[in-house]
Formats: structure tokens, C-alpha cells, sequence
């Protein structure tokens, strides 16, 4: 018998179906943005604003850590929530390695069948092609990357620390949230880094910077953002959103016309250049922020198209969103191959961008379905007496 140790444990948490939505939105932009010169790439955020859908990821699983294991710590059970979360960040370092193993075979496997070393040295795995008993070592530390695998070892940390920072939230949130901005600060001055391989560069995502977009994400779905609603989604608070998001886009389009660049006066391209993804500028960090600010005061919890079968496709890519985001850095690279070894005709980028996530749809659907399936289990109870057999009783492994 179960016994009920902790409300946090046990009470069912109803699951918030925009975070699946906006997390499937996330790897079809994921997909296109990794497609170089794609025409469908311009649907994607990284063309209009600061902010991409990196941004995405780390704000929902942060929000994501504050919500569900924030209760659980409160009731007591921080052992129950670290286990689950260092099983989540192992889960994830074991799909990195798996993911890096197949991605570089298929590299390597491109390279020799069209005699085309452009894609080895395009993909950053031309050191590893030539040393791989070297660089199987650097990439298990989580040192050496190719292009396109830099997101999940930061994750694989974030999630890791995860555990301290919920406990951090639930004895001093607001001290813990400025503990994470006295990190960011500091460590972009001082450049702090973890180092990569190639000696002497560092992670593309710095996850002392980057930290600081997951810690106030988990402080947000720990609760403690209620507190500052009426503020922030204010008349005033929406009013500085719009024109920050307007601002961002007006910057963004004279990177893709440049005679709208004459128009930007010169004491401002010193103040915001260089946008800084590696240590998540603060012109990034704002601009998610002015674009989060406006999309939940649109898309409420329970806002009727999430529930919609148009939507539904996007949700369930969301749901699994680490397999899903593997299988897109396959099709991606796929993706490009074709456009590079045949044509890189409008249709034909069309044709792609579309099989790709159509595929990432059907193994969503796949998964989706594998997951209803019941798993079948023996319990073993350890030290309990064998019950007797009789004369005309039959043992209950035999009747089954």
C-alpha cells in the first residue's frame, strides 16, 4: 500500500499544454535555422528580433523546474527531486554522445561517398575524422562539439544544478535570483567560460551566463512572478514590450538591408554592438523578455485554439522534445546535403523545410502513441515466505 508521504509527491499536476506548443515552435525553427541559405528560414525569429529559439528552450525548462519541483522540495522530498533531475541530465549526456557518434558518421560517410571534405570542415568534425582517439575523450568530457550540438551540453548542466537552484527557491527566491545575476555579471566582464576543444575557445553557450534566463524562469514558475503581474502586464508594462520588440526589429532588418543601416547613428551601433549570443547579451535577454511579456497576455493558459487539431502537430513535437530535436539536427543536415549536392532552387527549399518537419510530426505521433501503450511489470518482493503448495493447489507461477 501506498502511503501518502507528501502532497508535492503525489497531487497531479495538470500539464500546461503552451509550453509543449511553444516548445514544438521551437524545434521546427530549431530545424530551419540549421538549414543554411533556406528561404523557410525567414519564418523563423533569429530574422525579426534579438532573440531565437534558444531563448525558447532555456526560459521552459527552467519555468518547467520551478513549477513541478519547487512543491516537491517544499514537502521535504529533495532527494526525490534531485534523483529525478540528475536522471533527466543523464538521460540527456547519454542522447549528446549518441547524438555526436551518428551525427559525425554521417559526416564522415558524406564526405567519402561525394569526395567533398567541405562538409567535415563546415561541421567542425575534420580534427575528429583525423584524431578520433583523441577527440572521443574531448567530446565525453563534453569538450569537443560539432556545429549544430552546442545547445544540450548546456542543458546537461543547467538541469544538473537544477536540484541547488530549486532549493535555493524554496528558502530565499528573490536571494537566489540575485546570486544568479551576480554571477552573469561578472562573468561576462571577466569572461568566464567553461573551456572547449580546440584549446583556447570556449562553450558556444556559456552556461554561466546562460543560467541567468533559467534561474528566472524557474523562479517564475515557482510563483513568485504572481507577485508582479499587475506591473508587468500593465498598460505600461505591454507599452515598453511593443516598442523594445519594434526596436529589436527595426536593428534586424538593416542586417538583411543594408542601406537601412545609414539610419542608425553611429553612438548606437557602439552601445549594442557586438549581440552576444555566447554570453547572452542583455539586448537578447530583454527582448525574449518584452516578446514573453506579450505572447502569455495573448496566449493564456487555457486559450481555445491550443486545444485545436491545427495546433496539435506543433504540441506533439513539444512533448518530445529531446528525441525530436536529435532527429531534427539529422534532417537538417540532410536538409542541406540535398540543396548542396543538387539544387538550391526556391521549391526545392520549400520541399525540404516541409519533409523535414513533416517527419519530426510523424515520429512525434509515433512516440506519442508508443507512450499509451501500457508497460508490463513484475513487482518482486524481496524476503516475503513462499506460500505452501498443497495437494490439489497449483502454484501461481504455473497458473499464470
Amino acid at each position: 500500500m501506498i502511503q501518502r508521504v507528501s502532497a508535492g509527491l503525489y497531487s497531479p499536476i495538470e500539464r500546461d499544454v503552451r509550453l509543449d506548443f511553444f516548445r514544438g515552435i521551437g524545434l521546427w525553427m530549431i530545424f530551419l535555422d540549421h538549414i543554411p541559405h533556406d528561404v523557410v528560414g525567414w519564418l523563423t525569429l533569429r530574422n525579426y528580433g534579438f532573440s531565437d529559439a534558444a531563448e525558447f528552450f532555456v526560459f521552459i525548462s527552467g519555468y518547467l523546474v520551478g513549477f513541478i519541483y519547487v512543491p516537491i522540495v517544499k514537502d521535504g522530498m529533495f532527494m526525490a527531486a534531485l534523483k529525478r533531475l540528475w536522471t533527466r541530465a543523464a538521460q540527456m549526456y547519454v542522447a549528446h554522445i549518441m547524438l555526436f557518434l551518428i551525427f559525425t558518421a554521417q559526416i564522415a560517410r558524406t564526405v567519402r561517398r561525394f569526395d567533398n571534405p567541405m562538409y567535415e570542415d563546415e561541421f567542425n568534425v575534420h580534427n575528429f575524422l583525423q584524431h578520433p582517439d583523441i577527440l572521443i575523450g574531448q567530446a565525453l568530457t563534453l569538450r569537443y562539439k560539432p556545429v549544430n550540438l552546442d545547445v544540450l551540453p548546456l542543458f546537461i548542466t543547467l538541469v544538473a544544478a537544477a536540484p541547488f537552484i530549486v532549493w535555493g527557491l524554496v528558502r530565499r527566491p528573490n536571494l537566489t535570483l540575485l546570486a544568479s545575476v551576480l554571477l552573469y555579471i561578472p562573468s561576462r566582464i571577466f569572461d568566464w567560460n567553461i573551456a572547449s576543444y580546440p584549446p583556447g575557445t570556449t562553450w558556444y553557450f556559456n552556461p554561466f551566463c546562460w543560467q541567468l534566463l533559467f534561474v528566472f524562469a524557474a523562479w517564475c514558475g515557482s510563483g513568485q512572478i504572481e507577485k508582479y503581474a499587475p506591473l508587468i502586464w500593465s498598460k505600461l508594462g505591454m507599452t515598453i514590450a511593443v516598442l523594445w520588440l519594434l526596436f529589436a526589429f527595426l536593428i534586424v532588418m538593416t542586417w538583411h538591408v543594408p542601406a537601412l543601416g545609414a539610419l542608425v547613428p553611429k553612438w548606437m551601433i557602439k552601445v549594442i554592438y557586438p549581440i552576444d549570443k555566447t554570453d547572452l547579451d542583455m539586448l537578447r535577454l530583454t527582448h525574449f523578455f518584452a516578446l514573453a511579456v506579450i505572447v502569455t497576455s495573448i496566449v493564456s493558459r487555457h486559450w481555445k485554439p491550443l486545444y485545436s487539431k491545427w495546433l496539435h502537430p506543433a504540441i506533439l513535437c513539444g512533448r518530445h522534445s529531446l528525441p525530436i530535436f536529435c532527429i531534427g539536427v539529422f534532417l537538417s543536415f540532410a536538409a542541406h546535403w540535398i540543396l548542396t549536392q543538387y539544387t538550391k532552387g526556391v521549391w526545392e527549399q520549400l520541399s525540404v523545410s516541409l519533409l523535414g518537419i513533416v517527419i519530426m510530426i510523424g515520429i512525434a505521433w509515433v512516440l506519442d502513441r508508443a507512450d499509451n501503450v501500457p508497460d508490463l511489470f513484475v513487482q518482486v518482493l524481496e524476503d516475503e515466505p513462499e506460500p505452501a503448495v498443497g495437494v490439489g493447489v497449483m502454484p501461481e507461477a504455473v497458473k499464470a
